[in-house]
């Protein structure tokens, strides 16, 4: 749709209201802060939702396999020659053999459960997501009988390296008087910080072949981590790594183990989006209350433009180009505003903390350290492109009724 400058001229006469119109031009105003807040807040919270998926799956692939082989309800025997089948399948980079399992550990008195996995020191410190979060101790270190902790965990306990904790296993051993505990002590020889408080807090690791005595599971293991050089694409090598192992051993990817986990996220981040559309449908709104009391109140100018000469084309343009400047400068204020909070918004969240004095993003709840924020540029020109669509719709009716103004009509009750 091609502007005259004609029309340009009179639209922009008409948003520089005058003191005797300040009533729509504060609705008006109303309007266009309507929709800049409603832009922003979709791209600020849509962006936190995408920071959270991401990081929560990448902590979840960082630490675990992309494809799990395991025996069902047994543990893996054999696990040697089923990771060099395994690892001979196209798209596969790595299997590591590993235990896992619950136990209880005590420290001065006190004890909390924890989740015990056994790893080879040299494939724990692969894992770039556990090498890069090593506060203290190395591979030197984490040898034979010493566990890693997290920072969580040494931070509750007051521990450092070389400090003894006692691992209780859940499986005791049979006694005269019935079954009795089984536990060891082992060294802290490694502290990490993963950035997700889950593992940081509940999570000890240990070499495998330590676990493999604690846990009664010589030339055993609960499960080969397979990793892959796609875990979003993992099609053909998934259907590669069941053949290898069939009648041996199952194997799930990583989508299949979190399946609940993962749909829950992409709900909410759908409800997401429609509530806060809504936002914007209402400030839409708002610019069809504005153009309707604008056009009322320029009735007389709309006709005296009519009898000299104006066609109802020109007078739909003018009051479409009013009502959808207001949403477009809206929706460009919105977009800068969103995107510039999006991708400050840990800095404003610490803070927003120093000023409050309160914590307003628990790990403990959250699962995470810090506020996440990924900001998908083709979910902002969606937003964008909605917005710009929403605020040419909601202009639409007030600029046919200006356009159908009857100029004798108007100028009769003058």
């Amino acid at each position: 749709m091609i502007f005259s400058p004609f029309e340009r001229m009179v639209a922009g006469r008409y948003l520089r209201a005058r003191k005797a119109e300040g009533f729509v031009s504060v609705i008006a105003a109303f309007s266009f802060l309507g929709i800049m807040l409603g832009v922003a807040t979709l791209i600020i919270v849509m962006s936190v939702m995408n920071g959270f998926r991401a990081e929560l799956v990448g902590r979840i692939l960082g630490l675990n396999g992309h494809i799990s082989v395991y025996a069902q309800g047994v543990p893996l025997s054999g696990y040697q020659d089923l990771a060099v089948r395994v690892a001979a399948v196209p798209g596969v980079t790595a299997v590591i053999p590993v235990i896992e399992s619950q136990a209880l550990l005590s420290i001065g008195g006190r004890a909390t459960g924890v989740v015990v996995r056994g790893i080879a020191p040299a494939d724990f410190f692969a894992r770039p997501v556990l090498a890069d979060g090593i506060l203290a101790g190395d591979q030197t270190t984490f040898e034979g009988n010493v566990v890693a902790i997290g920072a969580e965990m040494a931070d509750r306990y007051h521990l450092t390296l070389g400090d003894e904790v006692t691992l209780i296993a859940p499986k005791g051993k049979a006694g005269p008087f019935g079954t009795i505990p089984r536990s060891r002590t082992y060294q802290v020889g490694a502290v990490f910080d993963v950035g997700m408080y889950e593992y940081d807090s509940g999570f000890v690791f240990m070499p495998l072949p330590a676990a493999q005595v604690f846990f009664q599971m010589q030339g055993t293991v609960s499960a080969l981590d397979v990793m892959t050089y796609d875990p979003v694409h993992l099609g053909k090598v998934r259907a590669g790594v069941e053949s290898a192992v069939a009648g041996l051993a199952t194997a799930r990817d990583w989508r299949d183990m979190n399946n609940s986990f993962l749909n829950a996220l992409q709900v909410e981040r759908n409800v997401m989006f429609l509530i806060l559309t809504l936002i914007i449908v209402v400030a839409a709104f708002n610019i069809i209350s504005s153009m309707i009391m604008l056009v009322k109140d320029k009735g007389r100018d709309i006709a005296i433009m009519r009898t000299m000469g104006a066609r109802r084309g020109s007078m739909m343009k003018i009051f479409m180009l009013t009502g959808a400047s207001i949403g477009f400068a809206g929706t460009a204020g919105g977009a800068v505003l969103g995107i510039v909070f999006a991708l400050n918004i840990e800095s404003i969240r610490q803070w927003l903390q120093a000023l409050t004095g309160t914590e307003l993003f628990s790990a403990e709840i959250y699962f995470l350290s810090q506020l996440p924020a990924q900001v998908e540029w083709h979910e902002v020109a969606l937003v964008i492109g909605m917005a710009f669509l929403l605020s040419i719709l909601a202009t639409l009716y007030p600029a046919w009724r200006a356009a159908r103004l009857d100029p004798v009509e108007a100028l009769r009750y003058e």
